[in-house]
């Protein structure tokens, strides 16, 4: 890689997200509205002595998952239109190398996550009195290398689809496994043990657990910094791989 073009690249990119108001609306209004939904669900829910409530054990993980779901189905639409408008073939004639493409992509779209889970958790906190044991700039990291991750996985589910459409249709397949076996509903040691093996392969479970631990200690963990590694390790992966798969045009 270029380190003048990929700047170039990430400003280019940011850019054009700065201009386009809907995408901006859905990277930091929506994530706001739906934790006043989930704010309001559990509102009025008992709390064990001792116990954190059950609006700040879902919303703590809901702040590291909503950049995940966003960032995917935004980056995936993204990079398709590039190929079916012809403007990744015109970029590629360049000398810009396609992991210059993708990890601006990756830059800037985390820059972004930054920003949304900034916002997010500054009303989860200060709103709606989200308490964790651990610093909320924790909680805003972890949520960004997320957000990277999604990039990453949108970037290249991107290359198996040839309309909108299609590339929508990965949600299901790469956010919902991860959603239901990530730990938020049942505790991934008490899975059956295929369960637990395929929820340990998986890397939004890295990122649910190291929220959890920025929920329960004051300070970093070891655990924490080593899960936030996996996750960012494997969203550096994903991005090796959707360079290596990319392809010019769809179709």
């Amino acid at each position: 890689m270029n380190p003048r073009i990929l700047a170039a690249t990430t400003g280019r990119i940011l850019r054009q997200l700065r201009h386009d108001k809907r995408t901006v609306a859905l990277l930091v209004v929506v994530p706001t509205v739906l934790l006043t939904l989930v704010y309001y669900m559990y509102a009025d829910q008992p709390v064990r002595p001792g116990q954190p409530s059950t609006f700040d054990r879902i919303a703590l993980i809901m702040l590291g998952f909503f950049p995940f779901i966003i960032m995917f189905l935004v980056t995936s639409i993204a990079m398709l239109r590039e190929r079916t408008t012809g403007t990744l073939e015109r970029l590629l004639t360049t000398p810009l190398a396609k992991l210059d493409l993708l990890f601006g992509y990756g830059i800037a779209f985390g820059l972004a996550g930054v920003v949304q889970a900034t916002v997010a958790a500054a009303v989860a906190y200060w709103l709606f009195g989200l308490e964790t044991a651990g610093a909320s700039g924790l909680v805003i990291l972890i949520a960004a290398v997320n957000a990277v991750l999604a990039v990453a996985l949108g970037l290249f589910c991107s290359a198996f689809a040839r309309t909108e459409f299609q590339a929508v249709q990965f949600m299901p397949v790469v956010v919902a496994p991860q959603l239901l076996l990530c730990g938020l509903f049942v505790p991934r040691g008490e899975m059956a043990g295929w369960l637990q093996a395929v929820s340990d392969v998986l890397p939004l479970s890295y990122a649910v657990e190291a929220l959890q631990e920025v929920g329960a200690h004051a300070d970093p963990t070891g655990t924490m910094w080593r899960d936030t590694a996996i996750v960012a390790g494997a969203a550096v992966l994903a991005l090796v791989l959707a360079a290596a798969t990319l392809r010019r045009r769809s179709g």
